[in-house]
């Protein structure tokens, strides 16, 4: 079959367009013909290196939407979809003609969403399910404020959020189009600046702040974060931007009773990540989350030209169709 390959980390130009060996079978596992295979930042920090777990070889790539086509006979045919932490860094991963998978990894695709909308579902909003479902544990009536709103992370909380009945404040360094998934769920927009915490707080209701903040920026928004949430507000950090040594006044901090929680998709396996993968499916399938604009789409020949677009920072949903 043909594969995006790495032998080496680097530069998107490290990716090997080759053959390799069909993978073998046993009675735990399945094959899935690979209809569609998004690229995410995290596919292109992984082929640079930055992630310590990945063994070379290695065949990268996160998410998927395919076709069950050796495996137990009630999944033969099946269209699926996924996502996991290992695929692609320990064992091989979705930018690929075929890829094998547990049989306990195996999900049902949503029917709403064809395979190149599917395949750019999964780290997305499994960490947004992560930190605001099963961390934070938001729930019917509260407010939530999105540091990041406007990227694949944010909008992915601001759906889920409002499947939930939360009120939602978006907030990023760019206005949010009100015409996309995140945009017409939020209930204010607040620009993210040195007045971003000041500016949440000023919204009607919500002088003592907000019940959970995501933060999909980290880093430099980190003390924003904390700065708009209330009395024992719920504070999930995903990333670490322009830093990763942040400081807080401590002082603050307790006297606010804030908790402070960090979720890391990566550590979920594509087994792990298939709860969450059915959980997300049946919202998908009830209506309550938009399908995602697919921005680019590359075949696997073209592989290294949709890194390079994700590493450049491209707008929109890269997706691989083999």
């Amino acid at each position: 079959m043909k594969a995006l390959r790495i032998t080496r980390h680097g530069a998107p130009d490290v990716l090997e367009y080759a053959d390799v060996p069909m993978p073998g079978l046993d009675a735990d596992s399945a094959l899935v013909r690979v209809h569609g295979a998004s690229v995410n930042p995290s596919d292109v920090k992984n082929v640079a290196g930055h992630f310590s777990q990945t063994t070379l070889p290695r065949i990268p790539g996160r998410d998927f939407s395919g076709v069950v086509e050796q495996g137990p006979p009630a999944w033969r045919g099946v269209e699926v979809w996924g996502t996991g932490g290992d695929i692609g860094f320990i064992r091989d991963g979705t930018h690929a003609q075929y890829i094998k998978l547990p049989v306990a990894a195996l999900v049902r695709k949503p029917a709403a969403l064809d395979h190149a909308q599917a395949s750019a579902i999964g780290v997305n909003f499994v960490v947004a399910w992560l930190g605001v479902v099963d961390y934070a544990q938001l729930h019917e009536g509260e407010t939530i404020a999105v540091i990041g709103a406007g990227g694949g992370v944010g909008g992915a909380v601001t759906q889920i959020a409002k499947s939930l009945g939360c009120r939602i404040v978006g907030i990023d360094r760019y206005p949010v189009d009100a015409s996309s998934p995140a945009g017409k769920r939020m209930h204010a927009f607040v620009p993210f600046d040195e007045h971003a915490a000041t500016g949440v707080r000023s919204l009607e209701g919500l002088a003592d702040g907000v019940d959970v903040v995501f933060d999909s920026v980290g880093g430099v928004a980190f003390e924003a974060a904390l700065g708009m949430a209330r009395r024992r507000g719920r504070v999930v950090e995903i990333s670490a931007t322009g830093r990763r040594r942040v400081e807080l006044d401590l002082v603050d901090f307790y006297h606010n009773e804030t908790q402070l929680l960090g979720a890391d998709s990566a550590k979920l396996g594509v087994v792990e990540a298939a709860r969450l993968m059915q959980a997300i499916a049946r919202e998908f399938d009830n209506g309550k989350f938009d399908a995602p604009v697919i921005a680019h789409r590359y075949s696997l020949a073209q592989g290294r030209e949709a890194y390079e677009a994700v590493a450049q920072g491209t707008p929109g949903r890269v997706v691989i169709v083999p």
